[in-house]
């Protein structure tokens, strides 16, 4: 197609934009905490949060929302309320204005990230499905590493304002880029639902408000187990109102699909490792190695060099070897990163530190595409959109666990206290994260399909 690659680049240049403030945005922490906005620690936890919150709660919501009134036409909407957002948060004069312009930031996300995935899908030609949903999926994960290294280039030279207001002109860009060069497609019949939309957004949103709070409050906090208990009686009312509904919003029978069920429980795994190293990253290579906001983002940089060299070669060994050998190689490659990265110290070389980034990232790069394209497969065509929702959910969600895991295991060994208690709270907290995705290794390859489909129709939906 003429349009395929200035799409792809589109798709993936979107994707990088949208998932760097989700991890950019804790490099600035300290100047937030500094400034005179005067947030206190439940303040911060919320001005970083609130954009998770919101994305990830509508993700599936506004992945359906697209498919039904129109893919392109959602993304350009989603790109444009993305820039008014990151001006209203550089902008803002207090705490609350700010937590809202990210809030809104985060509605934004919603919008415009499942239509990346269905319009790249609908805009490849079907050969080359498998190699765009790998360089999608390693974008996913290159956004949180350019998130830093664009965060503390900024924050080097300025404060915190214009971490935001460099967004601005990078919505404007891509808003123009998509109308100039991205061809619209058929509309789908995707259910409205309202109902539905109702009970699956506020049960995300109870239940990420409790793992969000949990590490802070504690988590037998009444706040907290409140969250959780809504979150749960509100998600249990969906899927008891979506089996009996004539056209749900997302029908809880298609994780009978083995490769849908373990794709989605396998995405949230990989970014459960991911957002867990995020999220005590910066405070080691600061707090401990002494590095400046600029250096601890370059210094993040062979994430992108693993998972940017793996992702490409995924698709191959793929077609070769068939995706289940593929997925369990990746997971326990990310499970053997954790554990070195478990025995971290102030005197370990940076080269040293870099090898253990780079076989993470070697392991996403390695089993995110085929764990993406199993949740794909399990939906017709006509609900891409909703099938990256749910894909971008898994990944919220298993990023907002890690952070959440990590970080209640920091508080315990009051990591705030010295280097030394962060040291040994950083050691158990990525032992904890490596058990976890052991555990769930074992889960996706054992509920992974066997023999191994045709990886062209594990990739994409034609």
């Amino acid at each position: 197609m003429r349009r395929e690659n200035p799409t792809l680049a589109l798709m993936c240049l979107t994707v990088l934009a949208l998932q760097s403030l989700v991890a950019g945005i804790n490099l600035a922490i300290a100047q937030l905490a500094a400034s005179d906005l005067h947030p206190d620690a439940s303040d911060l936890v919320w001005i970083v949060d609130a954009y998770v919150l919101a994305f990830a709660g509508l993700l599936i919501p506004a992945g359906a929302l697209g498919d039904r009134l129109g893919r392109k036409g959602v993304l350009i909407a989603g790109l444009a309320l993305f820039g008014v957002a990151n001006l209203i948060s550089a902008l803002a004069p207090n705490v609350a204005v700010l937590q809202a312009g990210r809030a809104l930031g985060g509605v934004a996300a919603a919008l415009a990230q499942p239509a990346t995935l269905a319009l790249l899908l609908q805009t490849t030609r079907p050969e080359r499905r498998p190699y765009a949903i790998a360089l999608w999926t390693a974008c996913m994960g290159f956004g949180g590493m350019a998130g830093n290294l664009i965060a503390g280039a900024v924050l080097q030279y300025f404060d915190w304002p214009a971490l935001f207001l460099t967004f601005v002109p990078v919505a404007v860009l891509l808003v123009a880029g998509v109308a100039a060069y991205v061809p619209r497609v058929p509309r789908h019949d995707a259910p409205t639902d309202p109902i539905g939309t109702v009970l699956l957004t506020g049960g995300l949103f109870a239940l990420l408000y409790g793992i969000i709070e949990g590490p802070g409050k504690g988590w037998s906090d009444p706040v907290v187990l409140v969250s959780f208990a809504a979150g749960l009686l509100l998600l249990a009312a969906f899927t008891l109102w979506s089996l009996r509904a004539r056209k749900p919003l997302l029908d809880p029978r298609i994780f009978r699909i083995a490769t849908v069920r373990a794709g989605a429980l396998g995405v949230g795994a990989t970014f459960f490792a991911l957002f867990g190293l995020f999220y005590v990253n910066a405070q080691f290579l600061q707090g401990v190695k002494g590095y400046s906001p600029l250096l601890t983002g370059v210094a993040i940089g062979p994430l992108a060099i693993g998972m940017g060299v793996m992702s490409r070669r995924a698709v191959p060994l793929v077609q070769r070897y068939g995706p289940r050998p593929v997925i369990a190689t990746g997971l326990s490659v990310i499970v053997v990163g954790l554990a070195l990265l478990s025995m971290v110290d102030a005197g370990t070389p940076y080269p040293v530190y870099a090898v253990c980034l780079l076989l993470m990232a070697a392991g996403m790069g390695l089993c995110a595409p085929a764990l993406t394209g199993g949740i794909l497969a399990g939906l017709p065509a006509g609900s891409a959109g909703l099938g990256s929702g749910l894909n971008s959910a898994a990944r919220e969600v298993g990023a907002a666990l890690g952070v959440a895991v990590i970080g209640t295991v920091l508080n315990a060994h009051h990591a705030l206290r010295s280097a030394d208690d962060f040291l040994a709270g950083l050691a158990v907290g990525y032992r904890v994260l490596a058990g976890v995705l052991v555990v769930a290794t074992v889960l996706v390859v054992t509920m992974w399909p066997a023999p191994a489909r045709d990886p062209e129709k594990v990739s994409a939906p034609a």
